[in-house]
C-alpha cells in the first residue's frame, strides 16, 4: 500500500518469467514497437514515446540534459521533494533556476507563474510535478501550458507517479516533455522510464550543449524509427512485462480506470478520517489520485506506527525532508481494492492508542 513501487499483477509476473528473448532479433523488434505505440495511449499524444532503462530521477536528468544550455534560465515550482530534486539535477548542470517553492502539502499559485513569466523574458523552461509524492499534491498541468503554448518557453513535467491514475493529455495540454515511471501506474517493478517530446521541444534538443551519452534522446529516436529497438541492452523483461501491462491497462480503459481510483482514494481518506487522521493536502481540488497522506496528533513517531503495521504484511510508506516520521503516505495505485484499504484500515485501527 505504498505510492510505488506498486504491486504486480500476477498475470504480468508470470509473463516476465519467460524465458528472456534477445533485443536485437526480429520478436523483440516487434514487442518494443507494438509496446511504443501502446505508451503513446497513455500519454495521450501523436509524438513517439521513448522507453529508457533507468529510474524516474535517471529520465528527469535526461530532461534537463536534452532540452537545455548551460546558464539558461528556467523556473521549477516547487512543491515537494521532486520538486526539490529538479532543483538540484538542474543545479548541478549549471541552469539558472528561479525556485519557486511552496510549503509542502499546497499546490503553486498560478499568479505567481505568470508574475515569473512576465517578468523574465529570456525564461526557456519550467519543471513542475505533476503528482509530488512526497505530499500527495496533483498540480494543475492544464493552466501552465496554456501559459506556455506559442511561446519559446518548454514545459517539462515529471509524472512519474501522475500517469494513468490521473488526467494528463501531452499533446491538448500543450506540453513539451512528460516522464513517467515503470514502478507506478503501469504496474511493474522499476527500472524502466518513459518520455515524450513535443516538436518544440525536440529542436530545443539541437541547441543544447549540456553534455549527455547514455541520456542523449536524440539517440533514442533514431533507433526506434530506424530499427524498433533501443540504442543500449534494455531490460528486456521488463519490456515484456510492460506490453502485458499495457495490454491490461488499456483493457479496461483509462477511463474507467481514473474513475476507480478516485473511488478508492476517496473511500481511503473518509476511512482515515474517521479514525482521527487529518488530510496534510487541505485542498480537497488539488489530492491526486496516487496516495492519500495524513498527519495524526496522537501519534508522535509515525514511522515507528508504520513498522508495526509493516509486521503483519501491510506496508505504508512515511514522511519524507522535513516530514520524516510526521506523515503516512498511503498509495491508491497499481491493483488494489476495497478490500485492500479495509485490511489496511483494520491494521491502523489495531495499533491505534
Amino acid at each position: 500500500m505504498t505510492p510505488g513501487p506498486t504491486n504486480v499483477p500476477e498475470e504480468i509476473r508470470k509473463k516476465m518469467a519467460e524465458d528472456v528473448i534477445h533485443h536485437r532479433m526480429a520478436d523483440y523488434k516487434k514487442l518494443f514497437s507494438d509496446v511504443s505505440e501502446d505508451l503513446k495511449h497513455f500519454f495521450k499524444t501523436k509524438q513517439e514515446v521513448l522507453t529508457l532503462t533507468c529510474s524516474g530521477t535517471g529520465v528527469m536528468e535526461a530532461a534537463v540534459v536534452n532540452l537545455f544550455s548551460k546558464k539558461e534560465k528556467v523556473l521549477i515550482i516547487n512543491t515537494g521533494n521532486f520538486g526539490q530534486r529538479f532543483v538540484e539535477i538542474a543545479t548541478t548542470y549549471d541552469l539558472n533556476v528561479i525556485d519557486l517553492k511552496y510549503n509542502w502539502g499546497s499546490t503553486y499559485n498560478l499568479e505567481d507563474v505568470k508574475e515569473i513569466i512576465l517578468t523574465n523574458p529570456d525564461l526557456k523552461g519550467i519543471f513542475v510535478t505533476h503528482s509530488e509524492t512526497s505530499t500527495g499534491v496533483l498540480n494543475n498541468i492544464q493552466s501552465i501550458g496554456f501559459l506556455t503554448k506559442n511561446t519559446d518557453i518548454l514545459l517539462v513535467v515529471d509524472s512519474v507517479s501522475g500517469m494513468v491514475v490521473n488526467p494528463l493529455e501531452f499533446d491538448n495540454w500543450s506540453i513539451d516533455c512528460v516522464i513517467a515511471g515503470s514502478q507506478k501506474g503501469f504496474l511493474l517493478p522499476p527500472g524502466l522510464a518513459f518520455v515524450a517530446l513535443s516538436e518544440k521541444a525536440k529542436k530545443a534538443m539541437e541547441r543544447s550543449n549540456l553534455p549527455k551519452f547514455y541520456f542523449d534522446l536524440k539517440k533514442y529516436i533514431k533507433f526506434l524509427k530506424e530499427k524498433q529497438e533501443s540504442p543500449y541492452t534494455p531490460a528486456i523483461t521488463l519490456v515484456v512485462g510492460l506490453k502485458c501491462a499495457c495490454d491490461l491497462l488499456l483493457e479496461e480503459g483509462l477511463d474507467s480506470i481514473q474513475l476507480k481510483h478516485t473511488k478508492l482514494r476517496e473511500y481511503l481518506g473518509e476511512e482515515l478520517i474517521k479514525l482521527g487522521f487529518k488530510y496534510f493536502v487541505k485542498d480537497e481540488k488539488a489530492r491526486g489520485n496516487t496516495l492519500v497522506a495524513v498527519t495524526h496528533t496522537k501519534i508522535q513517531d509515525m514511522d515507528k506506527f508504520r513498522a508495526i503495521i509493516d509486521k503483519n504484511g501491510v506496508s505504508i510508506a512515511g514522511g519524507q525532508g522535513n516530514y520524516t516520521g510526521k506523515l503516512l503516505r498511503i498509495g491508491c495505485l497499481g491493483k488494489i481494492t476495497k478490500a485492500d484499504i479495509d485490511r489496511t484500515i483494520k491494521e491502523i485501527k489495531k495499533n491505534l492508542i
